[in-house]
């Protein structure tokens, strides 16, 4: 191999490790509902994914993630949260309201139409008291 060879291949391992790490492993902020009248409620920003990709609530108490399509992409046009039963349009640049129960802990995926955007509901057990930080699992301390 001579020295082009060896740079453009250690580049394509690079980019590829880069991408498995960007959609496969990589995880952003989980950030708790907060609690106002009974409802666990959090703003969803949706422009090239989700803003915040990873929420944490409450199993048992009253779930509104209040989508906002900030862009006109394809790719964002539909909400799918299948464990929930939820396939929703999301109009471009309006707020779209999905309210739901959910009823056992879990981690459950959502994700867009074309199941290229992705994102994470972590429901805990009743009466858990977290913070946001950088990892929602429970294996991990919060304070």
């Amino acid at each position: 191999m001579d020295p082009a060879e060896i740079v453009v291949t250690v580049l394509g391992a690079a980019a590829i490790g880069w991408i498995l790490w960007y959609f496969l492993l990589s995880r952003g902020k989980g950030t708790v509902a907060a609690l106002g009248g009974g409802v666990q409620e959090i703003t969803v920003r949706v422009k090239g994914g989700y803003e915040p990709d990873t929420i944490v609530v409450q199993a048992g108490k009253l779930v509104r993630l209040k989508f906002y399509r900030d862009e006109t992409a394809d790719c964002s046009a539909r909400l799918v949260f299948d464990a929930f039963g939820i396939n929703q349009e999301l109009p471009a640049f309006e707020t779209t309201a999905i309210t739901f129960t959910p009823k056992e802990p879990g981690e459950f995926p959502f994700r867009c139409g074309m199941n290229m955007l992705k994102g994470l509901l972590v429901v805990e057990p009743p009466g858990t008291s977290r913070k946001s930080a950088a990892s929602p699992h429970k294996f991990h301390d919060h304070d």
